[in-house]
């Protein structure tokens, strides 16, 4: 159920030559989460106000650079040893707020409670992932509608105007993300992950 999530590693390999340009020019990661929610906002603006379908390059691109930020930052963490708590907490909260952006780019282009419903159904992955983490169980990442197919989706609704068809799929496919990830993680828990709940895992170490 890894849908896009699993050319991350393709994904990150081409990103190896900025990885190390990045490294030498000792950047903080907490720069590269704030381009990564910057790079949200200014997608969720052009799909706003450009028409289509001449908004779908900026965002395509900009939503492209999202990614490659949240790619980026905990690959940066890692490799200069500045993994920390308090970095963990940032690259979350970053990655929430790019979400919630993202989708409320759509705020001119479908009905605000339609946007409300996908904001939230949105972030309900991220929620069942980070409640797996903190009981000590593996972070599960990708599904169905993940990070990479919402911003595939946000492109969509800029090159055709489908945005209430899009904002649809959008919503049913993160709450069944959300719903196979929890089913995962229960079925983690009851094979022994939860024998020592509250365990520091690597993804709360590591941004």
């Amino acid at each position: 159920m890894n849908g896009l999530y699993a050319l991350k590693p393709w994904y990150a390999a081409r990103l190896g030559g900025i990885r190390g340009a990045l490294v030498r020019r000792n950047v903080s990661p907490d720069a590269l989460t704030a381009a990564g929610v910057l790079s949200a906002a200014g997608a969720a603006a052009a799909l706003a106000w450009l028409p289509t379908p001449l908004a779908a390059l900026p965002v395509a691109a900009l939503l492209a650079a999202r990614l490659a930020c949240a790619n980026l930052d905990g690959a940066l963490a890692r490799d200069t040893g500045r993994c920390t708590r308090r970095g963990s907490v940032l690259n979350e909260l970053g990655d929430r707020a790019a979400d919630l952006l993202v989708v409320a780019g759509f705020l001119t282009l479908a009905p605000p409670s339609l946007v409300a419903v996908a904001a939230l159904a949105a972030t309900l992955p991220s929620w069942v992932a980070l409640a797996g983490a903190a009981a000590g169980a593996p972070r599960r990442n990708g599904g169905p509608v993940g990070k990479t197919e919402r911003c595939l989706l946000a492109v969509v609704a800029a090159a055709t105007g489908w945005a209430v068809p899009v904002l649809i799929v959008l919503a049913a496919g993160s709450a069944l993300t959300a719903a196979l990830r929890l089913a995962w993680l229960w079925r983690e828990l009851a094979n022994g992950a939860d024998d020592a709940p509250g365990n520091v895992t690597d993804e709360v170490a590591a941004r």
